[in-house]
């Protein structure tokens, strides 16, 4: 498995320049909070995603006053041999990412490489917030672990991008609208198949994770729901072409599919408490983690945000026993409080190391 031996980050979010070694067992930062911890994860899940776990548009990633930001890291690579791989960011929004100072072809290159999985408080989003969200849930996972699909939904979705900016333009030629047509539907099996297996690998894990983390009896459920489920895609694009020529944008497709999270037949979103939801949501990522695990025959990083302060004690001494009983590899977890983060972590293993965080800066310390 990639092991994130060192890392070294500039001008990313608060952090000026950091150069930081790491355990390759439990690494734990620690401090108040909005001193930089979560940019620290965040560091780490862009050197393998390319992209920031919280922000979609990288305008916000620089460092007040600069215009480009560098992460650069050294991984143990399975097989025993090391890598380096970087991300440069200029203002203008070009970026560059290396392997051992080879820059690759296309950025998407390099999704997948260095497997990782991110939990956080921001996940509530998943729950709370509209199939987008959900959606690019689903992109994470999968465009990690199937290059045919993130090269179909890349397409895809540039090919729906351009639909609608001609759906805007008013005037329509039926035959242009019929080329659209046909290379989405050639596109959009791949992509749907691939969905519907994932809902499916989901649903097999989650309920024994958040049974283990939670304690409650509850049953959960993860369902795929797709317009795809209704009928083939070029005949969906048939029937709703005179909605889309009057609406001027593209009404049926995958840009609609969507999970739905259930709990005992129900929408958890609804009728699941605060508890329940965040019970639901790390079992959720720790099922991702295991088909992850499973795809890859090893274990991806594991990063969790600000975690223990979201959860009761309770959870918190559940989700560690899953974290000591399992072979999770190399993790990383940020705690405002250190006393709670050392008497939790040193209970699990004695191959730890404990970072500091002030300002946007990291000082080893011996926890």
């Amino acid at each position: 498995m990639p092991v994130l031996r060192r890392i070294v980050v500039r001008d990313f979010r608060n952090i000026a320049l950091q150069e930081l070694d790491f355990s390759p067992n439990v690494n734990c930062i620690y401090g108040n909070n909005g001193v930089g911890k979560t940019n620290l994860m965040d560091a780490i899940y862009y050197l393998s995603m390319t992209k920031s776990a919280f922000n979609a548009s990288d305008k916000v990633n620089f460092r007040y006053g600069t215009d480009s930001f560098a992460i650069a890291g050294t991984y143990e690579m399975p097989g025993g041999q090391d890598a380096r791989f970087s991300v440069q960011v200029e203002n203008g929004g070009e970026k560059k990412v290396r392997r051992d100072e080879k820059v690759y072809p296309k950025v998407s290159d390099h999704i997948g490489v260095l497997p990782v999985v991110m939990v956080s408080p921001s996940d509530s989003a998943l729950v709370s917030e509209s199939g987008e969200e959900r959606r690019r849930f689903m992109n994470a996972i999968l465009s990690q672990l199937d290059r045919a699909y993130l090269d179909a939904v890349s397409q895809y979705n540039r090919i729906l991008a351009q639909r609608n900016r001609y759906l805007k333009g008013g005037s329509v030629d039926e035959l242009l609208l019929d080329a659209f047509d046909e290379r989405l539907s050639a596109l959009s099996d791949p992509v749907f198949r691939a969905r519907a297996a994932l809902a499916e690998d989901l649903e097999k894990a989650v309920g024994s994770y958040y049974s283990r983390i939670s304690g409650g009896k509850e049953t959960v459920s993860v369902a795929y729901r797709s317009d795809l489920q209704k009928a083939p895609l070029a005949d969906l694009l048939r029937e709703s072409r005179e909605r889309d020529r009057f609406l001027r944008y593209t009404t049926a497709g995958l840009q609609r599919d969507d999970f739905i999270f259930g709990m005992n037949g129900y929408p958890i979103r609804k009728y699941g408490s605060q508890g329940q939801q965040k019970s639901f949501l790390v079992a959720l990522k720790f099922s991702q983690y295991d088909l992850m695990s499973e795809r890859y025959g090893y274990a991806p990083i594991l990063l969790l945000d600000d975690l223990l302060d979201k959860l009761d004690l309770d959870r918190i001494a559940n989700l560690l026993a899953i974290v000591a009983g399992n072979d999770f590899g190399q993790i990383f977890l940020s705690d405002c409080n250190k006393n709670r983060l050392s008497a939790l972590v040193d209970r699990i293993t004695t191959e730890r190391c404990y970072y500091e965080a002030e300002g946007g800066a990291f000082h080893r310390t011996d926890g």
